[in-house]
């Protein structure tokens, strides 16, 4: 696959060749990695940095470390990339819109592409009721905390149920909703008052021990049943927050029926409902949005990550009557910025423009039976299950316990890693397979043979 870019004037640039497969030419990390990783500790704050990749470039589904080392890249930018790594028409979006104006505060003032990319995301997203409105953020956690802010501001109802597993983001608001990792809310107590969580439909560890369809549903009844009556007065509940499929909880997957259940006990109350799709929208499950698949329309969906293909843009996309209705009673300052808005623009340009949904459809199916041909080797490989390029391999100690294998998982990541795959964690033992909507056939079979040698390679380390 090759690229072309264009100067400041526009004329096209000649085509660079970029390699379509990992290369490792110096065992990572190499010096100029080394010495970056280095002088990053010194001097910046401790994040969730886990492996010491430091890019130089990327295209596609490839990105070039410092040290000319390729990998295939099974991240995307952390699910930022779904149009792959600099995609040229993004990259001429960004590039003549920053000509024209870079900055004008669009929830104070006025330009048309804010407008018209609302008008398209309006369209696009799942919601309940014939009309929806837009409200511009930067972040997926302000995407949440915009939506934490709408529903009670609607409702004018307190209390907020949230899952346990659940990822909403990190700012103060949003971590009250996030039940996934101890260290995330660890140092922040107490958090935002009304929250209760529930568990979530996590079939492979259901914490009632119960098997699905036989169980009923009674993670959701347990509501009628038990809350309810105890805990949380519907008639003070203003929404319910979900993951269509949870992301950093280790990519669960409910039943396709969950969400029309959670529906039937809500909807008498009243209750709305909310769908994070950070990360599971934009065309990562093979339809716009994972809501699509379960066959509901929420009342509000959050989104961010992959709306600006690498440029920070998010989203509260919600029904238009539960609009705010005051000035001033929420804004911000760079929410809705036009040069984030043009990537987003060309973002769903080039999703819609080469079929990308139909591709994400059809490789992750190839990407789901690849998987499921490992797991039929290494029973280590405890369970498998995603929906388009949003599938997660749970790592276990024995398939018939379940119990978790965290350092194994990691130490397949870190196999990978040496051998120019890129991959990350979720949940506590569970890696994530999320590559660009622009991945092949070819680089799909690769991953997985890299992850299989990674596999073994880890198994053989940790003796099994």
């Amino acid at each position: 696959m090759h690229y072309e870019s264009r100067n400041n004037e526009g004329s096209v640039l000649p085509k660079v060749g970029f390699p379509t497969m990992p290369k490792v030419t110096t065992p990572p990390p190499g010096p100029k990695a080394k010495a970056i990783v280095a002088r990053d500790a010194r001097e910046m704050a401790t994040t969730t940095k886990s492996q010491p990749l430091a890019i130089r470039r990327g295209r596609g589904c490839i990105a070039q470390d410092v040290d000319g080392n390729f990998f295939l890249d099974f991240a995307a930018g952390v699910g930022a990339l779904n149009t792959g790594h600099a995609h040229p028409r993004v990259v001429e979006a960004i590039r003549a819109q920053a000509r024209e104006f870079l900055h004008f505060a669009g929830t104070d003032y006025y330009y048309a592409l804010q407008a018209d990319l609302a008008k398209r995301l309006n369209g696009i997203v799942p919601i309940k009721g014939s009309k929806a409105r837009t409200f511009f953020t930067n972040s997926g956690t302000e995407s949440n905390e915009a939506a934490i802010k709408l529903v009670r501001h609607a409702s004018r109802r307190p209390s907020i149920l949230a899952f346990l597993g659940a990822f909403h983001g990190r700012t103060m608001g949003s971590l009250a909703l996030t039940a996934s990792k101890k260290v995330q809310r660890e140092g922040y107590l107490p958090m935002l008052g009304g929250v209760e969580h529930i568990p979530f439909a996590d079939c492979y560890h259901c914490p009632y021990k119960l098997e699905y369809p036989s169980c009923g549903f009674w993670c959701l009844h347990i509501l009628e049943e038990e809350y309810f009556p105890s805990l949380i007065p519907p008639g003070e509940l203003a929404a319910v927050f979900a993951e269509p499929i949870q992301g950093e909880g280790g990519y669960v997957v409910p039943p396709l029926p969950y969400f029309k259940e959670l529906k039937k006990i809500l909807d008498p109350h009243g209750v709305l409902l909310v769908m994070d799709e950070v990360q599971s929208g934009v065309g990562r499950t093979g339809k716009w949005f994972a809501s699509e698949h379960f066959g509901v329309k929420p009342d509000v969906v959050a989104t961010a990550k992959a709306l600006g293909s690498g440029l920070p843009i998010g989203a509260a996309v919600y029904r238009a009557d539960l609009d705010w209705g005051v000035p001033g009673s929420h804004s911000n300052t760079f929410g809705g910025n036009p040069v984030a808005c043009a990537a987003a623009m060309a973002t769903i340009d080039v999703i819609e423009g080469e079929g990308l949904l139909a591709n994400a459809a059809k490789q992750g199916r190839l990407l789901r039976k690849r998987l499921e041909e490992v797991q039929e080797d290494h029973p280590r490989v405890g369970d498998v299950r995603g929906i388009g390029l949003m599938q997660g391999a749970e790592l276990v100690k024995d398939p018939r316990t379940r119990a978790r294998d965290p350092k194994l998982r990691d130490a397949v990541v870190e196999e990978a890693f040496r051998r120019g795959l890129v991959l990350l964690g979720c949940g506590r033992n569970t890696i994530r397979f999320i590559p660009p909507l622009v991945v092949t056939a070819a680089q799909v079979d690769k991953g997985v043979e890299i992850f299989e040698a990674a596999l073994k390679a880890a198994e053989k380390r940790a003796g099994a």
